[in-house]
């Protein structure tokens, strides 16, 4: 993904809101869970008839953890990307590319939503 792009460049603009619907702690390394209930029509289906779990939690890695920390509905993706590089320096390049990416992760789950500021 390039960046020069003018999409790329108002993608960057948006600004990323957690979804009320998604629980999320600290683990003991500091690090974020995401807590993901199953309580739908068809989760509770597939529970009964696979022994499934009620919920799914999602460990995100440091990186991962300090983007989702920062979520606050008010800073955007360039904000959040700035955020990255004051944190991690060098690991997170290309900071820009892969901030991108994990918002769409999040937003293609619906972890989060995605508004104009």
């Amino acid at each position: 993904m390039s960046i020069n792009k003018k999409n790329d460049k108002n993608f960057l603009e948006f600004v990323p809101v957690k979804s009320e619907k998604i629980e999320w702690q600290l683990n003991d390394k500091g690090l974020v869970q995401l807590i993901v209930w199953r309580n739908g029509l068809f989760d509770k289906i597939v529970r009964k008839l696979f022994n499934t779990p009620e919920k799914s939690i999602i460990d995100l890695d440091e990186q991962g953890s300090n983007v989702w920390k920062n979520i606050d509905g008010e800073k955007n993706i360039h904000e959040l990307s700035q955020l990255q590089k004051e944190k991690f320096g060098t690991k997170a390049e290309p900071v820009y590319n892969r901030i991108v990416t994990y918002i769409n992760i999040l937003n293609n789950n619906s972890f989060i939503t995605l508004k104009k500021k």
